[in-house]
């Protein structure tokens, strides 16, 4: 008899409902999914905009980057032995990169565990090295743009 008590003290129902007058059958159930289809709908409308925002964004971006290709063209085309210059200084530039990249990471190698320890070397290797190579690779992206081939441009490819 005991046992009879253990298992029916399992079963027993408790209505967390917040209108615990109101019997929580088929009713509770269909209401329930009106939300959840009234939810998904705002979810849905949501991901519209959402969409649309990027398509708008991303016309913007496009105008923006056509409008700085365009640019680059009339000025490569007013500039044109200038804009050789800048070719040959890039490729010149690029090599000068390359070696600095090869004296950076050769102190990275040969330090690291000095600068996993502590601070002292690794930020002296950022202000020897950091300054220096967002300056080089700024330099070098404005040489690479203005001595890029006319070819390479959008409105060419068109």
């Amino acid at each position: 008899m005991s046992n009879e008590r253990q298992a029916s003290s399992l079963y027993t129902h408790i209505d967390v409902s917040s209108n615990p007058g109101v019997n929580s059958g088929h009713a509770d159930f269909l209401q329930s999914d009106a939300l959840i289809i009234h939810l998904l709908r705002e979810l849905l409308e949501g991901q519209r905009r959402q969409n649309q925002l990027l398509e708008e964004m991303t016309q913007s971006f496009n105008a923006a980057q056509r409008q700085r290709a365009t640019e680059l063209g009339q000025w490569r085309d007013s500039n044109p032995l200038l804009a050789q210059r800048c070719r040959e200084a890039a490729e010149a530039l690029s090599g000068v990169q390359t070696e600095f990249l090869r004296n950076l990471t050769d102190e990275v190698r040969e330090n690291s565990d000095g600068m996993l320890e502590g601070e002292f070397l690794l930020n002296e290797f950022v202000d020897r090295f950091g300054p220096r190579l967002a300056h080089l690779n700024g330099v070098l992206q404005v040489l690479s743009q203005l001595g890029a081939q006319p070819a390479s441009t959008p409105n060419n490819a068109r």
